[in-house]
C-alpha cells in the first residue's frame, strides 16, 4: 500500500510540474505575440522595482545594517542633556571609567581619546588623525584586521606607558603605503617618535574616522578625560541604561561640577541614532515615493492585462467548455503575471545599479557613518525578488478574477466586444486610472513642496558675504604652546603672516566661528538681571578682523582693537538677536555679561585669567549672521576676543582677490615660515561652496531631485495607463462609432464621446489626489521640507495632470474620429 501511495504522490507531482511547465511555455508565447504590451509592462515594472530596490539598498546600508561591529545595535555613546535641551558627549577620567565598567548593565566598555599628530620623517610633514583606543577595543568590536593584528591588552599594561605600536586604517595604508602587503613590522614616525606597525584595520573598520590607532592608557590623572562607548548587555533598553547610569553620573558631577551642567539628564545614544534623526525620515519617505511609483506601474500592467484579456475571452470560453475550471484559468493568468513580474524584477535589478549611482551622487556628503557601504547585496536582491513576486500577484490577481468570471454559455451567444466592454470591466479601468492619477498628484505635490523648500534655502539671506573667503583649519599638537601668552602670540603671528600672502586682502582668526553653523552654546548671565539655565548664547572666539573679512555690518558701538585682543581684554560684541531679546530698551552698549560655564582645561584649553568669573563689557552690536545652519533661526550670539579661550587649534579666515583655494599652497608656505612643523588639515573650505556641503542643503537637494524624478516618471506612467485605457475603449466601441458616423455624427462628436469616457476617472483621481495630499501634508512638510498645501502647488499639479491626460487621450480619440464607417460596421 505504501508503495502505491508513493507512486501516486510521484504521479501527482509529475503532473503538477508538467502543468507548470506548460503554463510557462504558453505564457512566453503570449508575451511574444504581444510585444508592445510586453515592452510597456516590463518598462513600467522595471522602473518601479528598480527605483524601489535602489532606495531600499540605501536604507539597508545606512539604517538597517550600517556597522560591521559585533552587536553594533547594543553599542551606545554616553551623552547628557541639559535642562535647556543641549546635548553633549560625556567624557570621564580613568577612575570614573573603571566605576562605569562595573555596572551590571555594561557588557564591555570602549574608552578612547583623540590626537592630532604629525607624520614626520618625510620631506613634507602631514597631519594625521590618531585615536587612542583601549587595548581590548579591536577584539571587542569583533572586526578582524586585514593584516597583522589589532591592539592587545599587553600593548597598554596597567602602571606602564603604552607600547609604541600602531594599527593603520585601511585607507591610510592604501594612500601612504600603497597597499604594501608587507607593511606589518615596519615603522611609522609620528610626532618624531617611531611606532611599530602591527596591523592594518579591515576596510569597514572606520572607528571615528581615524588614520591610525594607538593603545590607550587609563591614567589616574582626574583632569584627563576620555570619550566613552558602552556595549549594553542583552535585553537592556536605553531607558534602563539611563536609569542605571544617572545616580553614578550625578556623583561624578558633584566631584567635577565644571564638567557637567546643572540638572542634566543622562541619555545613552545608539551609534546610528544621529543618522536616523537627520535623514532616516527622508529616506523612508523616498521609499514610500518609489512604492507609489511601483503601484502606478502595477496599475498600468493591470490595465494592459485587462485590455489583452478582453481579446482572449473566446479562448477562455473554449477552455471552460472543455472542462477547465475557474481556478485553472486564474492560475494560467497568474502565471503570465508572475512571469512578467520576474522578468521585470530582473530588469529592475539591472536598472537599480544605475539608479543607485545617481542616488549616491545626491546623498549628503556626511549622511551616514564612514563604515557604511551602499551597494546591491544579497539581502537587497532577496528584497527585490520579494517585491517582484508581490507585484506579480498584486497586478495579476484582479484581472485574473475579472476575466475568469464569464461563463462559456454567455460567451457562445454574445458578441466578443460587448462582453469585453462590460460595465464591470469599465469600472475596473476607471478605478485603476483614478488611483494612478491620485498617486501621481501626490508625488507631484511632494516634488513641488521639496523644490519650493530647496529654492527657499538657496535664496535665504546669510547675513555675511562668503564669496572669495576660505577657512584654513590649523591644529596644535600635544605639548605645543602650552602657556596662554605663547599660544596667543603664536596664533596672531600665523594670522599676520597669512595676511601678507600675495592675493590675500585680509585674514582673521575664527577659532569656532566659521558660519553658517558656528559658536559653542553655553549659559550666560547679564549683570543685575536674573538668569536661568535656559538663558543660552552662542560663544564665538574671533579676532577683530573677523567682521570685515565676512562683511558683517556693525550696527552700534565698536569692535575691540588688536591691542585689546592680544591683552585678552574682557569685552564683547553681541548680535542683533541677543540685543533685541535681552535688551529690548536698547541699553545693551555698556552692559555686561558673564560666561560662567566657559571651559578652562590646561594645557588643552587655555583661558585668560579669571575668565569664567569676569564680566564682559558689551562694546558693540553687529547684525545677525546665520550661526545655526540654513534652516533654523539665528541664535543669540556673543563674540569675544579669541585670546580669552584658546583651544588646541584654530581657523584662519582668508578673504582674497582671486578664488581662495588657489592661494592655499601659498598660505601653507607662509605658515611653514612661522613654524616648519605646522600643518593644516587636509581640507580647506571655500565658504561659498561649503554652504552646498551642509547637511540641510544636501538633504533638501536630495528630496527635491528624487521627488522630482519620481513625479515625472509617475506622470509618464499615468499617461501610458490612460492612453491604454482610451485605446481599449476605442477598440471595444469601434462598431458603435461606425454606426454613429454612418448616421451622421461628426468627428468632433466622436472625439467628445472618447474624452467623456475619461473625464470621471481623471476628475475623481484629481479630487482624491488633492484630499490625499492634504492628509499627508504633515509628513511631506516634516521630511520633504515644504508645505504641500500651497495653492500654487496643488493647482499647478492638477492642471499639469489634466494637460497630460488630454494629450494621452488625444491620439486614440483622433483615431476614433477618423474611422471609416464601413470598416467599423464590418467589424460587427
Amino acid at each position: 500500500m505504501s508503495a502505491k501511495r508513493g507512486n501516486g504522490r510521484k504521479t501527482i507531482y509529475d503532473e503538477e510540474v508538467r502543468t507548470i511547465v506548460q503554463d510557462l511555455q504558453y505564457s512566453v508565447r503570449q508575451l511574444v505575440r504581444s510585444p508592445g504590451l510586453a515592452l510597456t509592462a516590463l518598462v513600467s515594472l522595471a522602473l518601479g522595482i528598480g527605483a524601489t530596490t535602489a532606495v531600499f539598498s540605501v536604507i539597508y546600508a545606512g539604517l538597517i545594517n550600517p556597522y560591521p561591529f559585533t552587536a553594533a545595535d547594543r553599542i551606545v555613546r554616553l551623552t547628557m542633556q541639559s535642562k535647556a535641551g543641549q546635548t553633549d558627549w560625556i567624557n570621564l577620567n580613568g577612575a570614573q571609567v573603571r566605576q562605569v565598567r562595573q555596572l551590571a548593565i555594561v557588557e564591555s566598555l570602549l574608552a578612547m581619546d583623540y590626537h592630532a599628530m604629525i607624520l614626520t620623517g618625510h620631506d613634507i610633514p602631514e597631519n594625521v588623525d590618531a585615536i587612542g583606543l583601549i587595548a581590548n577595543g579591536f577584539a571587542d568590536l569583533g572586526v578582524p584586521p586585514a593584516l597583522g593584528r589589532g591592539l592587545w591588552p599587553s600593548d597598554a599594561v596597567e602602571g606602564q606607558d603604552p607600547q609604541a605600536v600602531t594599527v593603520l586604517s585601511y585607507k591610510f595604508w592604501q594612500t601612504h603605503f600603497l597597499s604594501d602587503p608587507n607593511v606589518v613590522g615596519k615603522t611609522i614616525q609620528l610626532d618624531r617618535r617611531n611606532y611599530l606597525i602591527v596591523g592594518v584595520a579591515a576596510p569597514r573598520f572606520r572607528w571615528y574616522s581615524a588614520d591610525v590607532y594607538l593603545p590607550l592608557k587609563l591614567t589616574q590623572d582626574p583632569g584627563l578625560t576620555f570619550i566613552i562607548n558602552l556595549r549594553l548587555r542583552k535585553g537592556v533598553t536605553h531607558e534602563a541604561a539611563d536609569a542605571a547610569l544617572q545616580p553614578l553620573l550625578n556623583q561624578f558631577a558633584s566631584d567635577m561640577p565644571k564638567h557637567f551642567p546643572e540638572h542634566f539628564r543622562v541619555q545613552v545614544e545608539g551609534l546610528n541614532d544621529w543618522v536616523v534623526r537627520s535623514i532616516g525620515g527622508t529616506l523612508y519617505l523616498l521609499l514610500g515615493g518609489v512604492a507609489l511609483l511601483l503601484a502606478i506601474g502595477c496599475g498600468n500592467v493591470s490595465i494592459l492585462l485587462l485590455a489583452r484579456g478582453t481579446a482572449r475571452q473566446h479562448e477562455f470560453a473554449v477552455r471552460a467548455a472543455v472542462g477547465a475550471g475557474r481556478g485553472r484559468i486564474v492560475r494560467q493568468l497568474l502565471t503570465e503575471s508572475l512571469l512578467l513580474a520576474v522578468i521585470g524584477a530582473v530588469l529592475g535589478v539591472f536598472a537599480s545599479y544605475g539608479l543607485l549611482a545617481g542616488i549616491r551622487a545626491l546623498l549628503p556628503q556626511y549622511a551616514f557613518a564612514p563604515e557604511v557601504v551602499i551597494r546591491i547585496n544579497v539581502p537587497v536582491l532577496l528584497f527585490s525578488v520579494a517585491v517582484g513576486v508581490a507585484t506579480g500577484v498584486l497586478f495579476g490577481l484582479w484581472p485574473a478574477l475579472q476575466l475568469s468570471r464569464t461563463q462559456a454559455g454567455q460567451l457562445a451567444q454574445t458578441n466578443l466586444r460587448r462582453v469585453a466592454g462590460s460595465v464591470a470591466g469599465s469600472r475596473t479601468n476607471n478605478v485603476l486610472i483614478a488611483s494612478q492619477v491620485a498617486l501621481t498628484l501626490l508625488l507631484l505635490a511632494g516634488a513641488g513642496a521639496a523644490l519650493k523648500a530647496f529654492l527657499g534655502l538657496m535664496h535665504k539671506p546669510l547675513g555675511y558675504d562668503p564669496r572669495n573667503v576660505m577657512s584654513v583649519e590649523i591644529p596644535l599638537h600635544d605639548g605645543a604652546f602650552t602657556t596662554w601668552a605663547a599660544r596667543a602670540a603664536y596664533f596672531e603671528q600665523m594670522r599676520a603672516k597669512v595676511a601678507e600672502t600675495p592675493g590675500v586682502r585680509m585674514a582673521a582668526i575664527s577659532s569656532n566661528a566659521t558660519p553658517p553653523r558656528n559658536g559653542g552654546k553655553t549659559q550666560f548671565e547679564i549683570l543685575e538681571k536674573p538668569s536661568t539655565e535656559e538663558q543660552m548664547t552662542s560663544v564665538n572666539l574671533v579676532s577683530p578682523g573677523y567682521f570685515p573679512v565676512l562683511r558683517i555690518p556693525l550696527l552700534q558701538g565698536r569692535i575691540w582693537s588688536e591691542t585689546e585682543n592680544q591683552n585678552g581684554s574682557h569685552i564683547t560684541v553681541i548680535n542683533r538677536t541677543l540685543a533685541q531679546r535681552y535688551f529690548p530698551n536698547g541699553n545693551a552698549i555698556g552692559s555686561s555679561v558673564k560666561l560662567p560655564k566657559i571651559e578652562d582645561s590646561p594645557p588643552t584649553i587655555l583661558s585668560a585669567p579669571r575668565m569664567a568669573e569676569s564680566w564682559l563689557r558689551i562694546v558693540g552690536i553687529v547684525d545677525d549672521a546665520r550661526n545655526d545652519g540654513l534652516g533654523d533661526p539665528v541664535k543669540p550670539a556673543v563674540y569675544i576676543p579669541f585670546t580669552l579661550n584658546m583651544w588646541q587649534g584654530t581657523q584662519i579666515l582668508v578673504r582674497s582677490e582671486v578664488p581662495p583655494l588657489t592661494l592655499l599652497h601659498a598660505v601653507q608656505k607662509q605658515l611653514a615660515a612661522v613654524n616648519p612643523d605646522q600643518q593644516t588639515y587636509s581640507i580647506a573650505r571655500d565658504l561659498e561652496t561649503w554652504i552646498t556641503d551642509l547637511p540641510e542643503w544636501q538633504q533638501e537637494r536630495l528630496a527635491a531631485w528624487i521627488f522630482g524624478i519620481l513625479a515625472w516618471l509617475a506622470l509618464a506612467l499615468a499617461a501610458v495607463g490612460l492612453y491604454s485605457v482610451v485605446s481599449y475603449v476605442v477598440a471595444q466601441r469601434t462598431n458603435e462609432f461606425g454606426i454613429r458616423m454612418a448616421l451622421g455624427a461628426q468627428p468632433t462628436q466622436v472625439m467628445r464621446i472618447v474624452f467623456a469616457s475619461t473625464v470621471v476617472s481623471v476628475g475623481s483621481g484629481i479630487a482624491a489626489g488633492l484630499a490625499l495630499t492634504l492628509m499627508m501634508n504633515r509628513i511631506l512638510e516634516s521630511w520633504a521640507g515644504g508645505n504641500a498645501r500651497d495653492p500654487i502647488i496643488l493647482v499647478g499639479g492638477a492642471l499639469l495632470l489634466s494637460l497630460v491626460a488630454t494629450v494621452a487621450c488625444a491620439v486614440p480619440a483622433r483615431h476614433a474620429s477618423r474611422l471609416d464607417p464601413m470598416v467599423a460596421l464590418r467589424n460587427e
